[in-house]
């Protein structure tokens, strides 16, 4: 049912924005593409007996597509994402993130034969004028996990974030073409994705640096970790996956896009202040989203 898929993807929504906010505060000297690995590597143990469980079946089309899906939203798209993340802070990058409804909306009309109606396109643009408003915005300085950036650092950040963008809409279509036309619990597809991820990312391992020559780890970092992973890589994907399989790929990733609204609360930890023009962005970017949402598509 539609309202199912709308619950998941708002759940989801919330589930990201917290675990962004974990995964900026967690100390490592890890890289984002590291980070990344160790992150689907536990989620895949925690999920692998869903996995085995028998009694379910994927015709070889959608097992393509779903891994397809998981390396391009989750390998290459959280690796982006990680890296504009300690650049631009937990807000700014979940904010840029909120343009995924512009390219899920045209890639769902070109491909899907998922067309909207003319008020998404009022609520897209809606979208992408609070992305340009947030873009706009300096990063936030002597914040207590702030990188200090060199020199066009910033730039180099919003082109992460463009390049997770385009990774993770990608990746959505691709799931909700395995997912529409197929009863796949959303569980075993979102373990799909992510054993697909983690598989190509497995080189990794022989780049991490030897335990003895790491630095301490602190006694805080595991429990951020896990509490991370099991929030935005286990909960946050299966939620995903169950927005796509009931919802339009654009409608379902509009509604994934309000993480950045349900992170604004969290931007003082970061010694980050939204001021009026944040404000404004996120205002903006309500008011697109419940433009998608509340009417209805074709196709």
């Amino acid at each position: 049912m539609a309202s199912t898929g709308v619950v998941a993807a708002l759940a989801a929504a919330l589930c990201w924005a917290l675990s962004s906010s974990l995964w900026r505060r967690l100390p490592t000297s890890l890289s984002a593409a590291q980070l990344n690995l160790v992150k689907n590597l536990l989620a895949v143990g925690l999920q692998m007996p869903f996995l085995l469980l028998g009694g379910w079946w994927v015709s070889p089309p959608a097992l393509l597509l779903l891994l397809a899906s998981g390396v391009l939203g989750i390998a290459l798209g959280d690796s982006f994402y990680f890296a504009a993340l300690r650049r631009l802070g937990t807000r700014r990058t979940l904010t840029l993130e909120a343009g995924g409804p512009a390219l899920s909306l045209l890639g769902g009309a070109l491909f899907l034969a998922e067309w909207p109606r003319w008020p998404q396109g009022l609520g897209v643009a809606l979208i992408c004028l609070s992305v340009a408003l947030v873009a706009r915005q300096q990063p936030p300085a002597g914040g207590p996990d702030v990188v200090p950036l060199p020199p066009g650092g910033q730039r180099l950040g919003l082109l992460l974030a463009l390049a997770a963008l385009v990774c993770g809409s990608a990746g959505a279509l691709l799931s909700r073409a395995a997912l529409r036309d197929s009863d796949l619990p959303p569980l075993q597809s979102a373990s799909l994705r992510l054993a697909a991820a983690a598989f190509v990312m497995l080189p990794l391992l022989w780049r991490l640096p030897p335990p003895g020559l790491r630095p301490r780890p602190l006694r805080r970092r595991w429990p951020l970790v896990v509490v991370a992973t099991l929030l935005g890589t286990s909960a946050g994907i299966v939620l995903q996956q169950t927005a796509l399989q009931h919802l339009p790929a654009g409608l379902a990733v509009a509604l994934l896009a309000t993480a950045p609204v349900l992170a604004l609360p969290l931007a003082g930890l970061e010694g980050d202040r939204p001021g009026a023009s944040g404000l404004l962005a996120a205002v903006l970017a309500l008011a697109g989203v419940s433009l998608v949402v509340g009417l209805g598509w074709r196709g």
